[in-house]
């Protein structure tokens, strides 16, 4: 029985890849339409004197071939309707053809009959031209997917496994595929590029460095490009799924995004930044680990925020940031990755500044003070530790916890002194050494001041809450309650808070 539409594929190269039922096919269609004039065998059918029709116009009357490949399905599905019809397309029908796939769709919604008659794809003669082992696989990208870039993840290469684009129909697109091949490889990495590949005495090949890709003055409709497997560092960098957030950071920036995050930048960012970090830590503290995951994913999304906004004015992207961590680590811990022998953590944390003394060293970076390095945006508790810390490895500090505790006791003295002569400029002086001097005793006696003053606070809240939920009860008010009942109220609160952890 007779089908509606017949797609037939016309092969790599010239008519002697043609099936003889395709022939046949094509010889006795009286509605044939072919995708594109660009193909050695649509001359010999014309030689032949077969009539034909083709969608070449299209491609100069849109700028996006997304709008080409929707307009030749809806042409042919709508000659189809008032009859049979013919389509072809160069190599097979179902690899690298958009319109089919789009005629396909359109197809099966109205429900018209069709068959597909299969050929040889470009790939077989390219795989012999280039002698290609695909035992591990291949990658197969179309080359205009680098242009219209609306499905970003199509034009994902993967660099640890051979890739072959298609499609490379000119300079132009040769040009967007080497930029975005340069995200994932280096610029020298070799390639291969090809040309009428299986078609005697038209065959070309050539081995070029990717930087020289748009450089070619021969390419064409019968181009590919292979890629070797690329496994270096950065190559591993764009395996990971922070391409598909960075993808949508893209979008969210772009001409077509959201206003909001357009018109973020560094600096406006600032404050996520900080907030969301202190979110993970709320989670951590809680024990919740889906909400630990949930807010590690808002964090990421800061840094994915701002190596947008970097990648849009040239400095670095993503890969860039997560190249740069890795090679940090790697560097820093010689005892993993290199030769070097420690025995326990004091000595990985000796190499690790001594590392780190020298990776500024080769930057520039002098530091005239060990307290040098130190972020001014970091809270006062963490600063005042960090800088002890750093004083501390020069020798200057107590022997043990009982100067500090002694200094602890002479600081409040002090503010007892500056409040009896009520110097409000001193007073806040000496509350800031005895804060200080706070820190000082609880980093000898190994506590964390920041972690501890923060379980402090939280004790405190979880008390108040306490107290106002007991007020509630009783049908009274905090605000209406003497000093005597507040205070009963809190001794109330400690004993449930205590029997709550016991």
């Amino acid at each position: 029985m007779e089908k509606d539409l017949t797609i037939v594929g016309l092969g790599p190269g010239g008519i002697h890849s043609l099936s003889v039922g395709a022939l046949d096919v094509l010889n006795g269609s009286s509605n044939l339409f072919i995708r594109t004039s660009k193909h050695p065998v649509v001359k010999e059918l014309a030689s032949r004197g077969i009539k034909f029709r083709t969608f070449d116009d299209l491609y100069e009357k849109y700028n996006d071939f997304d709008e080409v490949y929707t307009e030749i399905a809806e042409a042919v599905i709508n000659a189809t309707i008032a009859g049979p019809v013919v389509f072809a397309v160069p190599g097979h029908p179902l690899v690298g053809e958009e319109s089919v796939l789009k005629i396909l769709q359109r197809a099966q919604q109205l429900g018209i009959s069709y068959e597909i008659l299969p050929a040889m794809s470009f790939l077989d003669p390219v795989i012999t031209a280039l002698r290609l082992n695909l035992s591990a696989g291949v990658k197969l990208i179309d080359g205009l997917s680098f242009i219209d870039k609306k499905d970003n993840w199509s034009c994902r290469p993967d660099p640890l496994m051979p890739t072959l684009v298609m499609q490379v129909y000119n300079s132009m697109v040769a040009s967007e595929v080497k930029l975005s091949l340069m995200d994932f490889y280096p610029d020298d990495h070799r390639i291969k590029v090809i040309t009428a590949a299986g078609i005697a005495g038209q065959e070309r090949i050539e081995d070029i460095p990717l930087f020289e890709l748009d450089r070619l003055d021969w390419i064409d409709h019968l181009t590919c490009v292979y890629i070797p497997p690329y496994s270096e560092s950065k190559a591993l960098v764009s395996r990971f799924p922070l391409d598909r957030i960075m993808d949508i950071m893209e979008q969210l920036r772009g001409k077509n995004g959201c206003p909001w995050d357009r018109e973020q930048t560094h600096i406006s960012l600032k404050r996520y930044l900080v907030e969301e970090t202190y979110e993970v830590l709320d989670a951590i503290d809680e024990g919740n680990m889906y909400k630990v995951c949930e807010e590690l994913g808002d964090l990421l999304l800061q840094i994915a925020f701002h190596a947008q906004i970097a990648s849009e004015s040239g400095f670095f992207d993503i890969n860039d940031v997560v190249e740069g961590i890795s090679q940090k680590l790697v560097r820093r811990h010689p005892h993993v990755f290199g030769s070097t022998t420690v025995t326990n953590s004091g000595e990985v944390s000796v190499n690790w500044e001594k590392i780190k003394k020298g990776e500024l060293a080769e930057k520039g970076e002098i530091r005239q003070s060990v307290l040098d390095g130190i972020p001014q945006n970091m809270p006062a508790l963490m600063k005042a530790d960090k800088i002890q810390r750093k004083a501390a490895k020069v020798g200057f500090d107590w022997p043990d916890y009982t100067g500090a505790l002694d200094k602890v006791v002479e600081e409040i003295n002090e503010i007892k002194e500056a409040v009896s002569q009520v110097d409000q400029i001193r007073i806040r002086d000496e509350i800031g050494d005895l804060l200080f001097a706070a820190v000082n005793l609880a980093r000898l006696l190994e506590v964390n001041s920041e972690e501890a003053l923060t379980a402090a606070v939280r004790k405190f809240k979880e008390r108040f809450t306490t107290m106002e939920t007991l007020a509630v009860q009783a049908h009274r008010e905090l605000a209406t309650m003497s000093l005597a009942e507040l205070d009963s109220l809190w001794e109330e609160a400690k004993i449930r808070q205590r029997d709550k952890k016991t």
